[in-house]
């Protein structure tokens, strides 16, 4: 079966974000103040780089982009 598929219709693009470790050490003092002892947080970013949320876990990232119907995905 040959079918071809439009897989920017198929993958809605804009609804995967990408969730990444960041070492609390590279954050702004503002925000290092409020993260108490961790030395690394979760970060999820849009597609163009926006930072949409900063979370201790990573589990926790994957379940806050799901719940606001994001597909997220992981970045090395």
């Amino acid at each position: 079966m040959n079918t071809q598929y439009d897989f920017d219709k198929v993958m809605n693009n804009d609804r995967i974000v990408y969730v990444r470790s960041v070492a609390v050490s590279d954050l702004p003092d503002d925000v290092r103040d409020q993260v108490g002892e961790a030395d690394v947080l979760y970060a999820v970013h849009r597609a163009d780089g926006e930072r949409l949320a900063l979370v201790r876990d990573r589990k926790l990232a994957f379940v806050l982009a799901r719940q606001n119907d994001l597909a997220p995905v992981t970045v090395h």
